[in-house]
């Protein structure tokens, strides 16, 4: 099966975009992959994107009780997670669940997963909400860290985003439209 739920193009702009705009806003970026022999291979444009970035290969399905990934999350000294994955119901999910049970303020980044049908998707955002993982999206969350639109950062943060009109949002902030 595939994903279903969400356009599989949109899916991959969306993680790439939130990947991009990490970066500019120097938010530290985990990326790992599961069993990339069975999966796949991690999404070139994605790596392309975090050329520096570590990819933790692992085959524990919970990323969160994988001891590399929570040693690199730990590194980073924040408590507000955000979580992007490939299954909404498996990958997204299972660890935003875990972080928000151990105190960690867990975003579940919806716009950079998805799942085979809506059963699903409806049944792993009631089990996140109920553990306390913050449904979100990458673009609400990657906005709401500019917090200004006089912030510097602003224009960079919606170029790398790659919004609809963003170009002209990107021209509008710098007084060039």
């Amino acid at each position: 099966m595939t994903i279903k739920d969400i356009d599989q193009e949109e899916l991959r702009h969306n993680v790439v975009a939130s990947a991009r705009a990490a970066r500019v806003l120097g938010v530290p970026v985990i990326l790992t992959s599961t069993a990339p022999d069975i999966f796949g291979p991690t999404l070139p444009e994605l790596t392309e994107a975090l050329p520096d970035i570590e990819n933790i290969e692992r085959t524990i399905i919970n990323a969160w009780e994988d001891p590399k990934v929570r040693q690199a999350i730990k590194e980073t000294g924040r408590r507000k997670v955000l979580f992007s994955a490939l299954t909404t119901h498996v990958c997204l999910a299972f660890p935003s669940i875990s972080a928000a049970s151990e105190g960690y303020d867990a975003f579940a980044l919806l716009d950079s997963s998805g799942t085979w049908n809506d059963t699903l998707r409806l049944s792993a955002v009631a089990q996140m909400q109920q553990a306390g993982v913050i449904i979100s999206s990458g673009l609400a969350a990657f906005i709401e860290m500019v917090h200004d639109n006089a912030n510097p950062i602003a224009p960079k943060v919606y170029s790398a985003l790659d919004l609809p009109g963003g170009k002209s949002l990107s021209q509008l902030l710098r007084g060039k439209a």
